[in-house]
């Protein structure tokens, strides 16, 4: 059952949080550190492959111990039970976030171990050579089609996983993702790709999605015009089409024969979806053995977030850490800095996961929130980021949390026997900067050699919150254990909040307004209720259209 939440009220731990925030508004973590030897004993976690290191961040104890009693306060426990209990937690939408059940075992989940072995099978194929093309050839690239939690998710997970060796005696094929509404990359993919040996997974939870069947569609008429064969020739769509979805009749009627059709379910949202068939660029990545592994290491999140105690449990101090930043430090910005590159995509993936669920201001219960929410995500791979936008975290005016990952173990003479002295050296290169700059970042100019002179423009004044992330090594389960940790954390943030962090309501309208400029862009004139700016705006794009 779900517990019942109101907007968060101004209770006496919030107002003792606000006191001792203020309180220590002077405080600096280089006096913290000084004054505690054992600062990052006490102040970091580790479990399941990670080490969170919150030593960086402005904590005291004090306020560490407020967190937890808020956490209680707003029946954390509670929430958490009806969410692995499978309760409605998704009330404007009715129905529950069984995200985690797609990691559970098979006597727990048969629906989905059923699903799973339909996709090993096919990633079976492709990886072994067996898959063939409408002409008997083998597939040597696969597609995706897809966009949001159908895009962004496989895009990361395959890109970080990508260096790992591929199953023996399988041969992994090129990965291509195409999400982009105006084709442009749709038609970058399909110029490198030979229609005989491609194959196209089009992924969306109701196979409505606008700009996936655009994209889907477009590939569909390439296939046709450089095989020969009519759009809607049968072995085409067999032999070169798989649709992953939660809507089997929509797949159908598209033109996806059943026996290639993956299904998921609708209380699997978009961006929770990459441990289910949506996840099928990162099996062919990996093979299905690596991507059981991810799940597995994803149900150990799962178990870890459900039975430790809130001080020695990650994604909910996490969330704690994300909430003392924002409501009591107004620090109202985080920056995801990963130091190893496999993890590029990494922070997009976290903006659509945080900004998507947590972005809301009104509160379960229909009242608008009196207090911020989700933070501004963004960042970078963290030596382009030292390049681009550092000089503002140590110098700007903004006051900016950072969220530092990096690997302790990476390059091993299996996998890279002639270099792996000079890739071990980069892997310590780029751990280095990413300790430097966190320090750097929290000390200032006290992390220098004392007897410097610095004028005024090379000062650091430090005093940056930061949580440094360590990760054993980016192995397929420790992966996994990091995307769950990610998703909890989001769920205890929207608990404490008093919001609603599976639905997105603010993605729908806009798209349903698109729909109707589209006869606006077709005849400007004949518009009307317009805004002056939109009616010009498509008055100057049409007839540019027009007079090329």
């Amino acid at each position: 059952m779900v517990p019942e939440q109101d907007v968060l009220t101004i209770s006496t731990i919030w107002s003792q949080l606000a006191r001792r925030a203020a309180q220590d508004k002077s405080l600096h973590l280089a006096d913290l550190f000084a004054s505690d030897k054992d600062r990052f004993e006490r102040f970091s976690l580790s479990g399941a492959g990670l080490l969170a290191d919150f030593s960086k961040q402005r904590l005291t104890d004090e306020s560490r111990d407020l967190l937890v009693k808020l956490a209680d306060e707003r029946q954390l426990k509670h929430w958490v039970d009806a969410l692995f209990g499978g309760a409605e937690v998704n009330c404007t939408e009715g129905r529950s976030a069984k995200h985690w059940c797609l990691r559970e075992p098979a006597d727990k989940a048969p629906l989905v171990h059923e699903q799973l072995s339909r996709m090993e099978s096919m990633v079976n194929r492709i990886l072994q050579g067996h898959w063939r093309g409408v002409q008997g050839d083998a597939i040597t690239d696969v597609v995706n089609v897809g966009v949001g939690g159908s895009d962004l998710g496989p895009l990361m997970a395959a890109f970080a996983l990508q260096s790992s060796q591929p199953p023996q005696g399988q041969s992994r094929p090129r990965l291509h993702f195409a999400s982009s509404m105006d084709g442009s990359q749709v038609s970058q993919v399909l110029q490198e790709l030979n229609p005989r040996t491609t194959l196209f997974l089009v992924s969306s939870k109701s196979f409505t999605t606008v700009d996936t069947l655009h994209n889907a569609n477009t590939a569909r008429q390439w296939l046709a015009r450089g095989l020969g064969l009519d759009y809607d020739d049968a072995s085409l769509l067999r032999c070169h089409f798989i649709g992953i979805s939660a809507n089997a009749e929509r797949m159908s009627e598209w033109g996806i024969v059943p026996t290639n059709q993956l299904l998921f379910w609708e209380w699997v949202g978009g961006r929770y979806s990459l441990w289910s068939a949506i996840g099928m660029p990162i099996a062919l990545t990996v093979g299905m053995d690596g991507f059981r592994e991810m799940l597995a290491g994803a149900h150990e999140m799962d178990q870890h977030c459900r039975t430790q105690p809130w001080r020695d449990n990650i994604p909910v101090m996490l969330a704690l850490v994300d909430v003392w930043n924002i409501n009591f430090l107004d620090i109202r910005a985080r920056a995801v800095l990963p130091y190893d590159g496999r993890l590029k995509h990494l922070p997009a993936y976290l903006e659509q996961l945080e900004m998507e669920s947590n972005g809301k201001s009104v509160s379960r219960s229909g009242e608008p929130v009196e207090y911020d929410t989700c933070p501004v995500i963004w960042g970078e791979v963290g030596p382009n980021a030292q390049h681009a936008f550092f000089q503002l975290l140590h110098q700007g005016t903004q006051a900016i949390a950072c969220e530092f990952l990096m690997t302790a173990r990476r390059y091993t003479e299996d996998e890279h026997s002639e270099s792996v002295c000079e890739l071990e050296c980069q892997h310590a290169l780029s751990n280095a900067n990413c300790l430097a700059q966190s320090r750097l970042l929290a000390l200032g100019e006290r992390a220098l050699d004392p007897s410097l002179a610095l004028p005024a423009y090379k000062r650091y004044h430090g005093n940056q919150p930061s949580t440094t992330l360590v990760l054993d090594e980016l192995s397929p389960r420790v992966l996994g254990t990091l995307l769950a940790m990610y998703e909890h954390k989001v769920f205890v943030q929207a608990v404490i909040w008093g919001i609603n962090p599976f639905d997105q309501w603010g993605v729908e309208m806009g798209k349903v307004i698109a729909t109707d400029m589209l006869a606006v862009l077709a005849d400007p004139e004949s518009a009307t209720g317009l805004d002056a700016s939109s009616m010009a705006l498509a008055r100057y794009v049409a007839n540019k259209q027009r007079s090329s």
